[in-house]
């Protein structure tokens, strides 16, 4: 488990007023359960804690010789880990699939933590309300860290620059008792130090619960460091550290990362797209009644590949911590194998950002209260204001123009203004594939809910932004919020304007639009409606990569997570003087389509 506060271990036997319930493995903001069973007895509504429902503050105190619990190590990190295995092993006279065991962090669990939320807001009922009371039989000695303070979970991403690149990570240092900085360098010569800055937020940051109460845990520490005027593919060696007033530095471990590729140059350059990709637990137990079942299979799968691409875009949904702030802790850790060593960059979905009356365009509680506070301070973007949450990087001959689905994207409003100049400001001669992504489907999918509604895409999407998609001739545009795959035609004005299916050779005019909303949440089903423009459907868990061998030729490749082999793609093969002939405005509106 990641380092962080001392931690107890202990063995409940649930119980409440006629109704038995077995929790699966769970994490909130003081608990983490595990059980011993397979199957629910109770199935907790989609996106919502199990935990939620246990008055942990009301637990029956019967503690029994018969009963007994142990965990080892007392004392993780004594080597250095950043994780660390605990093995735990209890006895009980009279077993049951209904027992769990829980992972109490910080160790002291206080009723005075129960904090009340303000206002007369109704609400579900939660750990410090519900009348559900477990019965604790058992209770271990106090686990503890070498050094809970430690940097941890270092997070890459592009900065405003090309030839800049970011250092993010967490500890426990605040700045009035250790100096955050990066060490880092070409390997095997001098390195140099770079200052970080030191942002964190608190109870009072988050808009409502169970965020703003039984889900808050402090965050403790978020670090940046700015590594700059970086040579174009080039490995570079780093590793973050905090100087202690003692003078001595804590150091993390050694990581490494290639530098970005110049802008426009002609060399192999691979992306990873996908979407909804959430968090689970590797000792098999489940939570959030099993919401993300796939997420270890993506995220195995991109590791035992890290070698083969350069740039992962995880385009919103990250941990669907829904206002239960550890989950974030648990998610960077298992996402650090890529995002130590590839920039990861991220968009805004629901789960990070929406909530009512915070200023979010869907007026929806997904985020649990959060309202994107820990989206937008624990990983970085080089967005000019990271709460409106779009902007756009550059990787060689990519550009991409990163939306944020859940602000006003609408014509008249400030990001329809900034998405248009991000798709202007391509150089087409020097980068020739523009890539739009966003977390909701804003062009087109066959997701049976969005069918019901009487749409193939979120209200007013395309019927927004279709007119700048075909202005600046967008190559591909993605989607997460829907979890499955599809891929669409080339579309201008809602027709197929080309019959080919796997080879694109010059002139497209038009847009193809992909659904990559398979990162590891629980499947979404298509509608049974013929989409004409739908080329390749797949309820599956996966991801997209794009390959530019040079100017003038693209690989797609939609790739399944549990076997990392190709089941959709096609090449686009093609000049650009179509692009290049004419300047934005003066081309003719109409193609093929009309």
């Amino acid at each position: 488990m990641p380092m962080r506060n001392n931690l107890l271990i202990l063995f409940f036997l649930l119980v409440s007023n006629g109704f038995v319930y077995r929790v699966c493995h769970a994490s909130s903001s003081y608990s983490r359960l595990i059980s011993n069973g397979l199957q629910h007895h109770h199935i907790a509504p989609i996106g919502e804690q199990p935990l939620a429902k246990i008055a942990i503050h009301k637990a029956v105190i019967d503690l029994h010789e018969s009963a007994s619990i142990r965990a080892s190590p007392f004392l993780l990190g004594l080597k250095g880990e950043d994780t660390e295995w605990i093995n735990v092993k209890f006895e009980y006279h009279e077993p049951s699939e209904d027992d769990w065991v829980g992972v109490f962090s910080p160790a002291k669990f206080n009723a005075s933590d129960c904090y009340s939320e303000f206002g007369n807001r109704p609400e579900a009922p939660y750990i410090c309300t519900t009348p559900i009371k477990p019965k604790l039989v058992a209770v271990s000695d106090p686990l503890s860290f070498a050094n809970p303070k430690a940097p941890l979970y270092p997070r890459l991403a592009h900065g405003k620059a090309w030839d800049e690149m970011t250092v993010t990570w967490t500890s426990g240092y605040n700045i009035d008792e250790a100096t955050p900085l990066v060490e880092w360098g070409w390997k095997g010569q001098t390195k140099q130090l770079s200052p970080a800055g030191t942002l964190t937020f608190t109870r009072g940051s988050m808009c409502g619960p169970p965020a703003r109460t039984v889900g808050w845990r402090d965050p403790g520490f978020i670090h940046t460091s700015f590594l700059k005027e970086l040579w174009p593919n080039t490995m570079y060696e780093y590793r973050m550290g905090h100087r202690l007033l003692n003078g001595s530095t804590v150091w993390s471990k050694t990581y490494s990362f290639k530098s970005s590729p110049y802008p426009g140059q002609d060399s192999l350059q691979r992306v990873i797209i996908f979407g909804d990709m959430g968090k689970a637990e590797r000792d098999g137990s489940n939570e959030y009644a099993n919401y993300q079942p796939g997420s270890l299979v993506t995220t195995d799968q991109l590791v035992s590949d890290l070698d083969n691409y350069d740039i992962v875009f995880h385009i919103g949904d990250l941990p669907y911590a829904n206002g239960y702030l550890s989950q974030w802790d648990q998610f960077t850790a298992q996402v650090q194998a890529i995002s130590s060593t590839k920039p990861y960059m991220i968009a805004s979905g629901n789960h990070e950002r929406d909530f009512p009356n915070s200023g979010s365009f869907y007026d929806t509680p997904d985020s649990g209260g959060e309202c994107g506070v820990p989206a937008e301070t624990m990983y970085y973007v080089p967005a000019d204001n990271r709460a409106k949450f779009w902007y756009s990087t550059d990787y060689g001959m990519f550009h991409f123009c990163i939306a944020d689905s859940e602000h006003d994207w609408r014509e008249g409003s400030e990001q329809y203004a900034w998405i248009e100049k991000c798709l202007a400001s391509a150089d087409r001669q020097k980068q020739p594939w523009l890539i739009f992504a966003a977390h909701r489907v804003l062009g087109y999918s066959s997701n049976s809910w969005l069918a019901n509604e009487g749409a193939f895409e979120e209200p007013m999407g395309r019927a927004h932004l279709q007119k700048l998609w075909q202005k600046y001739k967008v190559d591909i545009a993605l989607y997460g919020h829907v979890h499955n795959y599809e891929r669409t035609c080339p579309i201008y004005q809602n027709q197929c304007v080309n019959p080919e299916i796997s080879h694109y050779s010059g002139i497209v005019n038009g847009t193809i639009h992909v659904v990559v909303g398979g990162g590891g949440s629980h499947l979404s089903d298509f509608t049974e409606v013929n989409t004409f423009w739908s080329l390749y459907k797949d309820r599956d868990w996966g991801f997209v990569k794009l390959t530019a061998f040079n100017h003038s030729s693209l690989l797609f490749e939609y790739k399944r997570s549990s076997d990392g082999l190709v089941y959709d793609y096609f090449t686009i093969s093609r000049d650009y003087r179509d692009v290049l002939a004419c300047v934005h405005d003066g081309c003719a509106p109409t193609t093929l389509a009309t």
